[in-house]
């Protein structure tokens, strides 16, 4: 695995809890526990993947947030969610799944990957930086993958960029998710999430087509949006979100090499969530590589992957890439969140959307005409 955050690790789980004898290698360019720029939101939906592989309990000890507040300058929507979220910081989330992977038997390395090729002279092994040799390779090395670098895939969404820092929780944040929409390139929106432990995770991003989206602008665009959020606060990192496209595919060639995650171009256009993303594609790959493994056939793993990971997402991407092109029409922001106001439903299904694998059902279509009416 290139890679052991969210992606490459599960997958390592992955591959371990359905083939324990099997070899695995976790490389990474960094020592765990690591920080990461995200949000730290962990949904429902994450979890329960990470349950079907023994590691559930990787949101042990951080208080679950029932509560979501979400608001524009004219509309806002507040609303117990139809599950919890937690927030848990990187450097903890991303180093218990890691924990977990080794306990299963994988072997985690400090190393750089350089280049990446496919052996076609010989076995038609996957060997990194000319010396490590594989089978199967997952790519899960983020943003600027070199795996995929080597594949020549480029992912088809478009590029946002995001920054977030650690400040003390607000009295009005307390026990929540607040995400306040802004008026730049969609999705743009500010957020402040209640870690449970007096302090939140806050930030601000948008769609990166604007020239010139300095530091500056995106805490100037915070300060505006959730004013003295950011207060006290340090701990600032940014980082580039590949956004989905319109479906997935053409992300994932055929052979021994799988992409999965940020590295596949798989994060929410709407919200920029990707963890769901990253831990249920990570355990696919894992699935794709043992299937591809005890058969014998690991050029076919490609395909499999691919065709697991259409099946579980397609509709959803469709879905997701409709949403966040109707979220730039002025008015349908705020539509959304006068219809969540008036039908628990409609905020589920918004929330679904945003956090999970859900759709564009017909309520929550209807509930956005009604408010587009309104």
């Amino acid at each position: 695995m290139v890679g052991a955050g969210p992606a490459g690790a599960t997958a390592a789980l992955s591959v371990l809890r359905r083939a324990p004898a099997t070899r695995v290698l976790l490389l990474d360019r960094d020592d765990f526990p690591r920080d990461k720029c995200c949000g730290d939101g962990i949904a429902a939906q994450a979890v329960d993947v990470l349950g079907q592989l023994g590691a559930g309990d990787v949101v042990d000890g951080w208080r679950p947030v029932e509560q979501l507040h979400l608001a524009t300058d004219r509309r806002e929507a507040r609303g117990r969610m139809a599950r919890p979220a937690w927030v848990v910081p990187r450097a903890v989330f991303d180093g218990r799944i890691v924990e977990h992977a080794v306990a299963a038997g994988a072997v985690l390395r400090r190393h750089r990957v350089r280049s990446v090729a496919v052996d076609h002279r010989t076995d038609g092994a996957v060997v990194l930086d000319g010396t490590l040799r594989t089978k199967v390779i997952v790519g899960a090395d983020g943003v600027r993958s070199v795996v995929r670098g080597a594949l020549g895939v480029v992912p088809q969404g478009q590029m946002a960029l995001a920054i977030r820092g650690y400040a003390p929780t607000l009295a009005d944040h307390r026990g929540r998710q607040v995400i306040r929409w802004g008026s730049r390139a969609q999705p743009s929106y500010a957020w402040a999430f209640d870690r449970g432990d007096g302090f939140s995770n806050i930030g601000y991003g948008e769609l990166a087509v604007t020239p010139g989206l300095t530091r500056r602008l995106l805490l100037d665009e915070l300060e505006r949006l959730l004013p003295g959020a950011a207060e006290g606060a340090g701990s600032w990192r940014a980082h580039h979100l590949p956004l989905s496209g319109r479906g997935w595919g053409r992300e994932q060639p055929d052979g021994p090499v799988l992409l999965t995650g940020d590295a596949a171009g798989l994060v929410n256009p709407l919200t920029g969530e990707g963890i769901y993303y990253a831990v249920a594609t990570g355990s696919l790959a894992g699935a794709a590589a043992v299937e591809a493994l005890a058969a014998d056939r690991p050029a076919s793993a490609g395909a499999c992957h691919r065709d697991a990971v259409r099946r579980l997402l397609d509709r959803h991407l469709h879905h997701t890439w409709a949403a966040s092109r109707l979220a730039r029409v002025p008015g349908v922001v705020d539509a959304g969140l006068v219809a969540s106001r008036r039908d628990q439903g409609v905020f589920d299904d918004l929330v679904e959307v945003g956090l999970g694998d859900g759709l564009l059902t017909p309520r929550l279509v209807g509930g956005l005409a009604r408010g587009l009416l309104s």
